[in-house]
């Protein structure tokens, strides 16, 4: 037995479904210690959104570590916070005309979104959160109460509360909710805010409708509620553009970001937060021991390079039909099948786990990271960093087609 199954937990899963020991990794491609390469359409659910060791960022990196950078500090001020802050209001904030104050926290997902739940509760004064059917936005026990996913709040081990689920993406629901919010004797009073992402990444690429967005930014606005987006996995250029709403015609009042915002794969999560909102915190509520990760700074603001000039979301949108386009074969080929995603996200839903587990399997015998998500894991899930190649693109895709070709034939 391997040190890994003899002394780490039982909880660990990621390395169950890829059973070898990673060594190097370069962009698109990690090396096992045995030399084996694979091209990763996983990176790092979603973290990688600038490759495997990024040279900018890692050059970046080092020469902070040998000018002997502060490397922690809390929330103190320093150098590299402030080279990230200036760059991320300069290249993201002003051109939106956005005024949002930068909150730091834990660094985690799941810390920027329980942030997000106390200062909507506190802005508002109200408990109540309504999130949606098939999110995802966190494990611990306030993000785990808007996540939908009964597997996982099954490992609470305490009642879940206050958070309220109504199904995505959905008009008459929301015009259902507008009618219980405005008739006194429902019993059902307007929420602190509401919780949502625009696409579920883990919930199985399900993508809002700009219409449905609208409608529950309204709804929010109308009913004095807050509009909490979380950006973490589908955020910082996933789609084709810095957030995942920017062609949606919604002001959110709390955007959530994590994963791809540190740039490198190390940890940061940050929290925009409307200057009316951010007013209702006191100093010191809400902290975390890492809120002041320089080496995420630093390669953070090296990351909002890529933002400076269009090439990299063009080039998104441009990987993205490609990706479409392969996939949309498959949906042709297989009734079952069905393709949703946007810029570089994107879920082949095969209609059953044990479909979408063989082919997560054969892929990853064949040389291709992928992983599935989804009720009942049923959703085959392509997030492949942003800088990947066109020709690792192109052998992943032939790859994810012949597998799941094979899988769905024998299947059949």
């Amino acid at each position: 037995m391997s040190i890994f199954e003899q002394r780490e937990s039982d909880i660990r899963a990621y390395c169950r479904v890829y059973p070898v020991v990673f060594d190097k990794a370069s962009n698109a491609r990690q090396t096992d210690e045995d030399g084996k390469q694979y091209i990763d359409f996983f990176a790092g659910a979603g973290v990688l959104n600038f490759g495997h060791n990024n040279p900018h960022m890692k050059k970046a990196m080092i020469a902070y570590l040998e000018s002997d950078g502060v490397t922690h500090s809390l929330d103190m001020h320093t150098t590299a916070k402030r080279s990230f802050m200036e760059r991320f209001v300069k290249t993201i904030l002003e051109p939106r005309k956005m005024d949002h104050k930068m909150q730091f926290m834990g660094p985690t997902g799941t810390n920027a979104v329980e942030a997000a739940l106390k200062i909507a509760r506190r802005a508002t004064g109200r408990q109540e959160i309504v999130a949606f059917t098939h999110g995802f936005h966190g494990m611990t026990l306030g993000s785990l109460a808007c996540t939908a996913n009964s597997y996982f709040r099954g490992a609470a081990g305490v009642p879940l509360n206050h958070v309220s689920h109504h199904a995505f993406g959905n008009m008459a629901v929301l015009q259902q909710l507008r009618d219980y919010y405005a008739d006194t004797s429902s019993g059902i009073a307007p929420p602190a805010a509401f919780m949502v992402e625009t696409i579920q990444a883990e919930g199985g690429v399900n993508v809002a409708s700009k219409e449905w967005l609208q409608g529950l930014a309204k709804l929010a606005k109308d009913v004095g509620s807050l509009l909490i987006i979380d950006d973490i996995q589908v955020g910082c250029g996933r789609t084709g553009s810095y957030f995942s709403f920017d062609d949606m015609g919604i002001d959110p009042d709390v955007i959530c970001l994590a994963k791809g915002v540190g740039g490198m794969g190390t940890p940061m999560a940050l929290n925009l937060v409307k200057p009316e909102i951010d007013k209702h915190w006191s100093p010191g509520e809400h902290t975390g021991t890492f809120r002041g990760q320089s080496l995420s700074f630093v390669a953070g603001a090296e990351a909002l390079a890529y933002f400076e000039s269009p090439e990299l979301m063009l080039e998104v949108q441009a990987k993205g039909e490609i990706i479409a386009n392969a996939l949309q074969g498959l949906a042709k080929r297989f009734t079952p099948i069905e393709i949703r995603g946007k810029g570089m996200i994107y879920g082949l839903d095969v209609g059953s786990g044990e479909n979408a587990k063989a082919i997560v399997d054969a892929c990853f015998k064949a040389g291709l990271l992928i992983a599935s998500c989804g009720t009942g894991g049923r959703v085959v899930k392509l997030i492949p960093p942003l800088t990947i190649p066109n020709d690792d693109l192109r052998i992943g895709l032939d790859t994810l087609i012949q597998v799941t070709s094979s899988v769905m034939e024998a299947t059949a």
